[in-house]
């Protein structure tokens, strides 16, 4: 599953125009205008960012609320996020104007800037948890300060992280062993591993 990113202010501006479930979100009435990239960049600017992420997870809370929300599954994902940097021409790896971006994959390239971790409840699109951090970290690192982020959001609603659902890049022991029940595929290099381990756990529950 592959979770939609917005990019960009300019991104965002343009997406409130046309899509009418982002503008009820942000409580855009349908003959209005949608708030134009100056005004998006003003607030963001002025709230900050940790404020911002309080006031989405008090959003987020609410909604499960009143989903009566008792057994959550999350998907994890991260996408990338562009920095508004050059590189720095002594140090290739990192930004110029902004230190904290580091070149990292996008796509089947690589760029500078940053990847924004999230999980995601499927069943509603709910974002439930996010983290920033430099492009070039693995999605495995920040796994864990992840799912504990969305164990506190759901703790506030007394609802139980139910599975993990993510792609083979946050393939390992570790991170399965945050929840009980993880849908994670395994790389190519991990496979063999896996099949070790499933073959004996099958002979001993009497499976042929």
């Amino acid at each position: 599953m592959r979770m939609k990113c917005i990019r960009s202010l300019r991104e965002l501006a343009r997406i409130l125009d046309v899509d009418q479930r982002i503008r009820r979100l942000c409580l855009v009435k349908r003959d209005e205008n949608g708030y134009p990239r100056s005004v998006l960049s003003r607030f963001t600017h002025l709230v900050g960012a940790e404020a911002l992420r309080l006031i989405v997870e008090e959003k987020v809370i609410w909604l499960l609320r009143r989903a009566g929300a008792t057994e959550v599954d999350a998907v994890l994902d991260a996408c990338f996020v562009k920095a508004w940097s050059i590189r720095d021409p002594e140090m290739n790896k990192m930004g110029l104007s902004d230190p904290d971006a580091r070149v990292g994959r996008n796509g089947r390239g690589y760029g500078l800037g940053f990847k924004l971790h999230s999980s995601v409840e499927p069943k509603r699109i709910l974002p439930l948890a996010s983290l920033m951090a430099p492009a070039n970290e693995n999605e495995k690192r920040h796994a864990p300060s992840l799912v504990e982020r969305t164990r506190n959001v759901l703790g506030r609603v007394d609802a139980r992280l139910r599975k993990l659902i993510a792609d083979s890049q946050y393939s390992s022991g570790k991170v399965r062993s945050l929840v009980d029940d993880a849908v994670i595929p395994y790389t190519s290099s991990q496979r063999g591993d896996g099949l070790r381990w499933l073959v004996p756990k099958l002979v001993l529950n009497g499976n042929n």
